[in-house]
């Protein structure tokens, strides 16, 4: 069904796709600001089935350091050469936008497009993901799908390849030379390809959530959790921040429960897994949120601190995944090269 979303509507949009991005993705904050004046009129939304079957699409998106995103501020116009080079490669125009992730800065990347073009209610992952394997137009291998970056100084580079491996690879070596941080797009696929390689309902999704956050920020974490039928895992102090020496890139916060638990939160670039007392009770894809108790923020991996007070919540992770355990594995955490903590589905 067509979702109608205005301008009161984005701040809890930024919110969900807050909580989404598990730990990761980068601040909705940014794309928030810049889609903002898109919202002086409701926009509307559609499903992929209520689209012509035919209807080109693309997954437009912001990649690479979201520090340096966050200084050097992108705009629509960055992706004006990359669809011109799409457009000439399919001998098509683009027609409708999806969003290449659920959570974080790139839920609402395609508002950016909403003047002209239809922004379809879905999204390739249901969350933050840090490689082009571990989304659902990658992982349902769809035949012609290709990528189109900037290459600095007016250069684009389009790739595509049957290895996604290649294409992310390729990609960050591209925007390495660009600077860092760009631009991206995803293309090649129609409305009637994501019937089936893409998670539908993820802006209704993520303005419930908004709108719980907000009508609850007042009000116990449990109060939350209830509310969005989530698991409050524990709250407590986080104690001690490790990194695997295995792994730099792997953290893990152990938190001090209130209840005497102890509770330890693995994270990479988003929250992978958590344990209570040694044993997994929760890991990617499904959701993990760490929130702060007092603020009510939601915390990114590169935001925890010692003796911050948290609450860890999961929520089960969509459909798509759970009803396919050869998908989910993409984002299990021994994709990551981490054993032990894959749940058992």
């Amino acid at each position: 069904m067509a979702l109608t979303l205005t301008a009161d509507d984005l701040p809890l949009l930024a919110a969900g796709a807050s909580f989404c991005g598990t730990g990761g993705g980068g601040s909705p904050k940014l794309t928030e600001l810049m889609v903002r004046p898109v919202f002086a009129e409701p926009v509307e939304t559609v499903l992929p089935g209520e689209l012509p079957p035919e209807t080109q699409c693309f997954a437009p998106a912001f990649a690479g350091s979201t520090l340096l995103l966050s200084e050097r501020l992108p705009g629509r116009d960055e992706f004006g050469p990359l669809i011109a080079v799409a457009e000439r490669w399919i001998g098509a125009r683009l027609e409708a936008a999806c969003s290449f992730e659920a959570g974080g800065m790139n839920a609402l990347t395609p508002f950016l497009f909403a003047p002209d073009r239809a922004v379809i209610d879905a999204d390739c992952s249901g969350r933050a993901v840090p490689t082009l394997d571990r989304t659902s137009i990658y992982v349902e291998r769809l035949p012609g799908l290709f990528a189109v970056c900037a290459t600095g100084a007016g250069g684009v580079a389009l790739v595509t390849s049957e290895r996604s491996k290649d294409v992310d690879g390729l990609m960050r070596a591209a925007m390495i030379q660009a600077g860092g941080a760009g631009a991206v797009l995803f293309a090649g696929f129609t409305a009637r390809d994501l019937l089936t390689a893409s998670l539908h309902g993820h802006l209704a999704r993520s303005r419930e959530i908004g709108r719980a956050l907000r009508e609850t920020i007042e009000d116990p974490v449990a109060t939350l959790a209830a509310r969005l039928g989530a698991t409050l895992i524990g709250e407590g102090r986080i104690a001690t921040l490790t990194q695997d020496a295995r792994d730099a890139h792997v953290h893990a916060a152990e938190v001090t429960g209130m209840d005497g638990s102890v509770i330890r939160l693995v994270s990479r670039s988003e929250h992978l897994a958590v344990l209570v007392d040694g044993a997994t009770v929760a890991a990617a894809p499904e959701y993990i949120v760490a929130i702060d108790v007092l603020s009510r923020e939601l915390i990114e991996v590169t935001d925890l601190r010692l003796h911050r007070h948290v609450a860890i919540l999961t929520l089960p992770a969509d459909d798509w995944w759970r009803n396919a355990p050869e998908r989910a594995a993409k984002l299990f955490p021994s994709s990551y090269g981490l054993s032990g903590l894959d749940p058992e589905w």
